[in-house]
């Protein structure tokens, strides 16, 4: 009997000797836990596949009767095709979602700085009717917001696109810096106050430079909100100056009964910026909404 499997009680004079199984490596749980989960990643990763063997496949072998067939010839032009076509959108695309992404983060970092640390009579009703922007749909105010663009002679397209994505990420990113900033501890906001600091040099040298978890969260979740948007873009642009999914969609549309290989390798290539981001910063994005979940 080995030292392993074997714990000697010793109560008094009696010593009796217990033998305790030495526990599995492998439970029956964890292996139907590890299935389940490789069961989820072949789900998630099957329309990947079908993607991106059909965007190497030539015209006359990507139908979707051979959807799941590996490509006959590996060919090239599907990518070269969508990149011709889709440079241009990608882009205005980018000139879109990262103004738009810095803005509303520093927007909603100054309005969750306010509302949670240096607070005033009505905060919490201003911060009820800025999370109501939240909640309205976009169908309902689409004619209305394009009919002010045109009002104010804003032009179509990145300027107003941009616009639009500051003022609908304004409410999200409030909520997010808000929660984080109320796990701040008064005592700094107290301290830079001692020091004779105001509201905007306690923000600018005490609060900024602790608010980077929050900070990624939102840009992150900008950025991809940005990206994938399609109704701003059908309402305040065209195919000439308008982001990438707006080119996809008539990339797709051209090529639906002639070939889906530049389809598939469009929505391929569309898909890389948030793809590569979430890649990137990953971690970050879960560690940073972590951080602002527990007050203390």
């Amino acid at each position: 009997m080995t030292a392993a499997t074997t714990t000697i009680l010793d109560s008094g004079l009696d010593k009796t000797p217990v033998v305790r199984p030495a526990k599995s490596r492998f439970s029956v749980g964890r292996t139907v836990k590890y299935a389940v989960m490789i069961l989820f990643v072949l789900i998630v990763l099957t329309p990947v596949y079908v993607l991106l063997v059909t965007s190497f496949k030539g015209p006359g072998d990507a139908s979707p009767t051979r959807a799941w067939n590996l490509p006959e010839m590996w060919v090239l032009d599907n990518w070269i095709g969508a990149w011709t076509a889709l440079a241009p959108s990608i882009g205005r695309s980018f000139l879109i979602v990262i103004p738009a992404a810095l803005i509303s983060a520093f927007l909603g970092s100054m309005n969750g700085y306010v509302l949670s640390l240096w607070r005033f009579r009505g905060a919490n009703l201003v911060f009820t009717l800025i999370l109501f922007g939240m909640f309205i749909p976009y169908q309902a105010v689409m004619i209305p917001l394009l009919q002010i663009t045109i009002k104010l002679g804003i032009p179509s397209g990145v300027p107003s696109l941009i616009m639009m994505h500051v003022i609908y990420g304004i409410p999200i990113t409030t909520l997010i810096f808000r929660n984080y900033y109320l796990t701040v501890p008064n005592e700094l906001v107290e301290a830079g106050r001692v020091d004779g600091a105001g509201m905007l040099r306690t923000y600018w040298s005490i609060i900024l430079p602790i608010s980077i978890p929050s900070f990624v969260v939102v840009l992150i979740w900008q950025f991809t909100n940005a990206w994938n948007d399609y109704l701003f873009a059908v309402f305040f642009s065209s195919s000439q100056n308008g982001p990438v999914t707006l080119a996809l969609n008539n990339l797709a549309n051209g090529a639906l009964l002639q070939d889906y290989g530049i389809s598939m390798a469009g929505a391929l290539l569309a898909s890389l910026p948030p793809l590569i981001v979430y890649i990137l910063l990953g971690k970050y994005f879960v560690g940073g909404l972590m951080s602002g979940s527990v007050k203390g």
